[in-house]
C-alpha cells in the first residue's frame, strides 16, 4: 500500500476512503480476480456491519473475545510464556492425544506465545466433541504450557463450532492466512501483555535473547500521541519499516483497545511507512492521561513488531499424517534450533509447513546454515528464505532449492547440520513430496 486518505464527513453524509495500492511485487494491481475479491469483501462487510457491531458490543472485554469458528474442526487456543522448544512440546502433545492438526498458526514475541490450532480425531477425522476428552486435552496442553516461570499468563481454551464461517480461508496459496486468525492472534498476544518487556521473574538466561530482540526492534518503530484540543481528538503518529499488512495490524489493535478512528492518513517512502490516526475512546473522550498514552504506544509497537520474524524460514511439504509436526519440530529442536513462528495448513492430503527458526540461544542463523541445508537436504524439496533482511525490503523472492538426482550430488566429506536434518526427517517420515 502506497497511501491512504480517510476523511470523515458529517454523520449524515458519506465517508470518503481512498487507497493507493500495489500488488505484492510492487506492480500495478491488474488481476481481475483480486480486484473482484476486494469488491466482494467490501460489499460483504457492509451487509454484515450490523451483526459485527452487535457482536462487538456483546464482547465488553477486548482481551477476551470469543473463539473463532473453523467449520467441522475443534479449535484450540493457547497462550503463555515462551521458552526454547515449546512449539515442539505442543506438537508432541497433540500426537500423544491422537489429534490430527489440520491447521495451526503460532506467534512468539517478547517471551510470550500465542497459538491457534484446528484439530480432528486421528482415527475418525471428525471434530472432537466429547466433553471428557476435550477436558483431558485441555488439561494435558495446560500442563505443557504451564511449565514456565510465569504460569499466571498461561491458558488453554478448547472450542468446537458446527457451522463454518464463510471466507475463513480467504485467497489462495500458502502465504494466505485468514484475517480472522491473524486478528485473533493479535488479541491473544495483547491478553498476555507481550507489549511489556520480557522479564517474567524467571531465569535471565531464558529470556535474554528476547530482551535483546525487544531492545533492537524498539529502535525501528516510533509511536507518538498528541491531542487536538479544538476537535477533541488524539493524534497517533506511527513511523516504522514498511511491510505487508502493516495497516491491518495497527488498526486492529486500536479497535481491540476500544478506540474509534475518525480520520487516517498513511504513506510510504521507500522502506519507511508513516501512519497518522485521529482517534477517540468509544466513550467519546480523547487520551487524557500519560498512563493511557504510554499503554497505547507500547501496544502499537508490539502489534507492529510481533509479526516480524528475524531468522530463517523453512518451508516443507509432506503427505499429512498424525505426528508429522511433532517429528519435524523435534528434529529442529534436537539440532539447536527454536521455532519462533509457525504456519501450518492442509490442502487435500498435503501438509504445508512454514517454520521460522533461530538458534536456540536466540542468535540469528548465519548463511552457512542455509547453504548447508541447500546442499545436504536433497532430494527433499525445501524453500529457504532469510527473514533477517527480507522485512527491510518490500517483498523478497523465495530462494528455491534445485532438485538434483542423488547420483549427481558430490560426496559429502564433512559433518553438517543439513545432513542431520535430512537423515533424521527421512528416518521419521519417508513421504515428503515436492511443493507445487
Amino acid at each position: 500500500m502506497q497511501g491512504l486518505h480517510r476523511q470523515r464527513q458529517h454523520p449524515r453524509l458519506h465517508r470518503c476512503q481512498v487507497f493507493h495500492v500495489k500488488d505484492e511485487h510492487g506492480s500495478k494491481l491488474t488481476d481481475k480476480t483480486v480486484i473482484n475479491h476486494i469488491k466482494h469483501a467490501i460489499g460483504t462487510s457492509r451487509r454484515e456491519s450490523d451483526s459485527v457491531k452487535a457482536n462487538e458490543n456483546a464482547n465488553n472485554n477486548p482481551l477476551e473475545p470469543p473463539l473463532i469458528d473453523h467449520g467441522e474442526h475443534t479449535a484450540i487456543e493457547m497462550t503463555g510464556t515462551d521458552r526454547p522448544g515449546l512449539f515442539s512440546e505442543i506438537f508432541a502433545a497433540f500426537a500423544d492425544l491422537h489429534c490430527n492438526v489440520l491447521e495451526a498458526h503460532a506467534w512468539s514475541h517478547n517471551a510470550r506465545l500465542a497459538c491457534i490450532a484446528y484439530v480432528s480425531d486421528d482415527s475418525t477425522h471428525a471434530p472432537i466433541d466429547d466433553p471428557n476428552r476435550l477436558a483431558s486435552i485441555e488439561d494435558h496442553l495446560s500442563t505443557v504450557i504451564r511449565a514456565t516461570a510465569d504460569p499466571a499468563s498461561n491458558s488453554t481454551h478448547v472450542g468446537h463450532k458446527e457451522n463454518e464461517r464463510d471466507g475463513f480461508l480467504a485467497g489462495q496459496g500458502r502465504g494466505c492466512m485468514n484475517s480472522n486468525v491473524e486478528r485473533r492472534l493479535h488479541q491473544l498476544m495483547l491478553s498476555v501483555r507481550d507489549f511489556d518487556e520480557p522479564f517474567c521473574g524467571g531465569s535471565l538466561s531464558l529470556f535474554s535473547s528476547s530482551k535483546l530482540e525487544y531492545c533492537e526492534r524498539k529502535t525501528t518503530t516510533s509511536v507518538s500521541i498528541g491531542n487536538c484540543e479544538d476537535r477533541g481528538y488524539s493524534i497517533v503518529t506511527v513511523k516504522s519499516k514498511d511491510r505487508r499488512r502493516l495497516m491491518f495490524d495497527t488498526i486492529c489493535t486500536l479497535i481491540d483497545m476500544q478506540y474509534v478512528i475518525f480520520h487516517a492518513a498513511l504513506r510510504s517512502d521507500g522502506a519507511d511507512a508513516f501512519q497518522e490516526y485521529f482517534i477517540r475512546h468509544v466513550d467519546g473522550r480523547a487520551l487524557n492521561t500519560e498512563g493511557e498514552k504510554e499503554r497505547v504506544i507500547k501496544c502499537l509497537e508490539a502489534a507492529i513488531e510481533r509479526r516480524v520474524c528475524e531468522g530463517v524460514k523453512l518451508e516443507l511439504c509432506a503427505e499429512n499424517r498424525v505426528g508429522l509436526l511433532s517429528d519435524i519440530s523435534r528434529v529442529l529442536r534436537e539440532n539447536g534450533l527454536t521455532v519462533v513462528r509457525a504456519d501450518v495448513e492442509t490442502q487435500g492430503q498435503k501438509s504445508l509447513n512454514a517454520f521460522y527458526v533461530r538458534d536456540i540461544s536466540g542468535n540469528k542463523i548465519d548463511m552457512e546454515f542455509v547453504e548447508s541445508v541447500k546442499k545436504e537436504m536433497r532430494p527433499i524439496h525445501l524453500e529457504v528464505k532469510n527473514e533477517d533482511s527480507a522485512e527491510d525490503r518490500s517483498v523478497a523472492a523465495h530462494e528455491q532449492l534445485a532438485l538434483v538426482a542423488p547420483q549427481q550430488q558430490p560426496q559429502a566429506h564433512r559433518f553438517s547440520l543439513g545432513e542431520i536434518l535430512r537423515s533424521q526427517i527421512e528416518r521419521l517420515s519417508h513421504n515428503f513430496v515436492p511443493t507445487k
